[in-house]
């Protein structure tokens, strides 16, 4: 498992100094049903916004 999960996403609740995710667990969904064959065709779905 990944020690360190880096989000660029500034406006993610998760988002902490550093880049560094700091949710529980990470969800990730493809756009292509249970297959992906590049990162552009994934999404997080442990993204909430926060009020930045």
């Amino acid at each position: 498992m990944a020690q360190d999960v880096l989000c660029e996403v500034v406006n993610c609740v998760h988002n902490r100094e550093g880049k560094l995710c700091d949710a529980t667990q990470i969800f990730v969904v493809s756009h292509k049903g249970k297959e992906a064959s590049s990162s552009i065709e994934t999404d997080c779905k442990t993204f909430e916004p926060s009020d930045i």
